[in-house]
């Protein structure tokens, strides 16, 4: 049994709790927040096998370069002179290949399996209204459907179950709401859920099993004897532990600083509103492809998620003309929607830690022997939370890891 301090109550730093708590080891949780908001509770709920294809990819560069000049597009990176930004920026360019995304892809295939696997498990003892229905990447146009059409087909060749729908296809799938699509790709290997009531059932789970969450908490300072660490300090108190994890999501470079340790992890701002009672609503997660908007029914709630704004995290502004673009694409997708953009407070947002290979970081560190890293999921954190812990847990415990971590060091 070891006593494993974990920086980060997100859903990685919570399912790394769970999975640790369950073999016995004593853990702590701590967080500068109440544990109640983030990307962890705003997100999109799905749980994507079909996204094997990072985010460093050959063409992004461009498209990006392009979707600079318009305010309402999906991507925008917050021009500043910033010596993090442009070392993030070299290394994405330099990952932008064809080679690192042939690597990669079995690599994520793996780990978003597992994860899928382990949501399964914990269904089976809470109702977080786990779901297999898939995915659609539902598309306007031609040029963009063979784009998705050739992913799908990457996707097949990995072993994951893909369907090819046309348009009259999508209507019978989606029944009485009437859709404009030329056609959509139909990953039906992939899931959702409530993310609120997954962080809920998480939590619970933790307090059964005597995990000490630390709630509005920061650490202050570092202690290293014979060059491990040995406590942190936080409130004024010495935390002693064998094990430490940084999971704090888009924060973890500030975090990992007081350790000493470089990464390159930047925000990802996002937004997302909710949509409530709607008569006819989809019943299928979807990916809008043309302005990359992500839709998700939740009872009676249907969640709309959109835009990757880099940024900071002290940039907590609420840009009108990116909401309008998630509006005006789900507008022309769902023709009788009619939707109006939300006023302000009602639109979340929160920060995706992105890395510059567009791959998560798990892996041990390299400066101290006990200290493991396990953040940069940028969108895909609730998808590979479970996957994610359960490798922190054989980190910790020794094991043989269920997933080769290769691919994801720092």
């Amino acid at each position: 049994m070891k006593k494993v301090v974990i920086i980060g109550g997100g859903v990685v730093g919570l399912c790394s709790a769970y999975y640790l708590a369950k073999e016995g080891h004593k853990v702590t949780v701590i967080d500068h927040s109440d544990m109640n908001d983030g990307c962890s509770y705003g997100n999109a709920g799905m749980i994507v096998p079909s996204h094997v294809i990072p985010l460093a990819q050959p063409g992004m560069i461009s498209q990006g370069i392009k979707w600079m000049f318009n305010s309402k597009s999906p991507f925008y990176v917050r021009p500043r002179l910033n010596r993090e930004l442009l070392s993030w920026g070299r290394q994405f360019y330099k990952h932008s290949t064809k080679k690192h995304v042939e690597k990669s892809m079995p690599a994520l295939r793996d780990l978003s399996l597992l994860s899928k696997e382990l949501y399964q498990d914990l269904s089976q003892s809470a109702n977080f209204q786990y779901e297999e229905k898939g995915l659609l990447m539902l598309y306007r146009s031609d040029y963009v459907g063979a784009e998705e059409i050739h992913a799908g087909r990457e996707a097949q060749k990995l072993g994951l179950e893909v369907e090819f729908l046309e348009k009259a296809e999508v209507a019978n799938l989606e029944g009485a709401l009437p859709i404009d699509v030329a056609g959509a790709v139909h990953y039906k290997s992939d899931a959702h859920l409530s993310p609120s009531l997954l962080m809920q059932f998480l939590k619970d789970e933790c307090e059964k099993m005597k995990v000490n969450l630390l709630k509005k908490a920061s650490i202050s300072s570092v202690d290293i004897q014979g060059g491990n660490i040995s406590s942190v300090e936080v409130k004024n108190i010495n935390i002693l532990g064998d094990e430490f994890v940084i999971c704090a999501g888009a924060w973890s470079p500030e975090v990992a600083k007081k350790f000493g340790v470089k990464l390159q992890v930047l925000p990802g701002k996002g937004y997302s509103f909710d949509l409530q009672n709607e008569g006819a609503k989809p019943s299928i997660p979807s990916i809008l492809c043309e302005g990359k908007v992500a839709v998700t029914p939740m009872g009676n709630t249907v969640r709309f998620g959109g835009t990757m704004e880099i940024t900071h995290t002290g940039d907590h502004a609420i840009n009108p003309n990116r909401v309008q673009g998630i509006v005006d694409t789900v507008n022309a997708f769902y023709p009788e929607f009619k939707m109006q953009s939300p006023p302000t407070d009602e639109v979340w947002h929160g920060f995706r830690p992105c890395t510059p290979t567009g791959l998560p970081y798990i892996s041990r560190s390299s400066n101290f022997s006990n200290l493991i890293v396990a953040t940069g999921h940028a969108m895909m954190g609730l998808s590979l939370g479970p996957a994610t812990g359960k490798l922190v847990e054989e980190l910790v415990s020794g094991s043989t890891t269920s997933v080769s971590i290769d691919q994801f060091s720092f």
